[in-house]
């Protein structure tokens, strides 16, 4: 068996396991039972473990990550949001987080089965381990930023339950409110120097190839923005205080507001960034 056919059969074991997990956290929802939550944690899990092994053998077969493929740009980032959800379980029991974040996780795998196998992310130009570091940090600070919008819906969610008293239930189901406000807080702060050494990074790159730290580039400026406004809502976190409701309305509009942005100029706007 060649590294490529193991890499595949992986990606399709991590595919499987992505849709039963999915399925098991949605359908805990709708029948109230803990239990399929907690094994939904497990079969996510396993699904990280082969999303892993992949990866290794992806390193394997190219030597290296300098020419990522579009496929494993995609698996890359599902990678980063199932490690950072399942490390939170080791510190939080908000399993039923897990109906937020893995619908998410499976629409980038789908997505990256819908890629052509062995296709070249980067173009020749941009191939360097610079532009490799400047992907892997800004994706697993984007990964953690997401994270935190997903606490921050469940905790308006559960937040409007508790003061209308419509729990019932799911009362046994959902985590408690600190438990969803501290990873919020949790995700800021290790989410907005990851992206740091991200954006350092590309403008290191960037430096180095077109003699300047940041071109104007439609891309790029989005991805300055939001680090700005990730960086202002952890000053005003760690300096002034705000938690709870306000930091979740907060995390979920700058979310939604940075994703459609993100998708018009990756369909409206020609960058430097157009093989993302």
């Amino acid at each position: 068996m060649t590294l490529f056919s193991l890499e595949m059969i992986l990606f399709q074991l991590a595919l499987a396991f992505c849709i039963l997990c999915t399925f098991g956290y949605l359908l805990s929802l709708l029948i109230k039972r803990v239990i399929l939550a907690k094994i939904s944690t497990w079969v996510l899990a396993i699904s990280f473990c082969f999303l892993t092994l992949g990866l290794v053998t992806v390193i394997l077969n190219t030597a290296g990550l300098t020419n990522l493929g579009s496929r494993n740009f995609l698996v890359f980032f599902a990678w980063a949001g199932s490690g950072v959800y399942l490390g939170f379980q080791l510190k939080t029991k908000t399993r039923l987080l897990g109906a937020f974040i893995s619908p998410f996780i499976l629409l980038l795998m789908i997505a990256a089965a819908s890629q052509e196998a062995g296709k070249s992310l980067l173009p020749q130009n941009l191939q360097s381990w610079l532009t490799t570091l400047h992907l892997v940090f800004a994706i697993i600070g984007e990964a953690l930023f997401v994270l935190a919008s997903c606490a921050g819906a469940m905790f308006i969610i559960q937040n409007s339950l508790l003061k209308h008293k419509k729990l019932g239930k799911m009362s046994r189901l959902l985590p408690s409110l600190s438990d969803l406000d501290r990873i919020n807080h949790l995700c800021l702060l290790w989410g907005f120097p990851l992206l740091t050494i991200g954006i350092i990074a590309g403008a290191v790159f960037a430096g180095m190839v077109w003699k300047t730290l940041l071109p104007a580039d439609p891309k790029i400026i989005w991805s300055f923005a939001a680090w700005v406004i990730y960086g202002f809502l952890l000053h005003q976190r760690l300096a002034i205080g705000w938690k709870g409701s306000r930091m979740a309305f907060l995390s979920c509009a700058v979310f939604i507001l940075f994703l459609v942005s993100f998708l018009a100029v990756r369909f409206y706007f020609t960058t430097l960034h157009d093989f993302i």
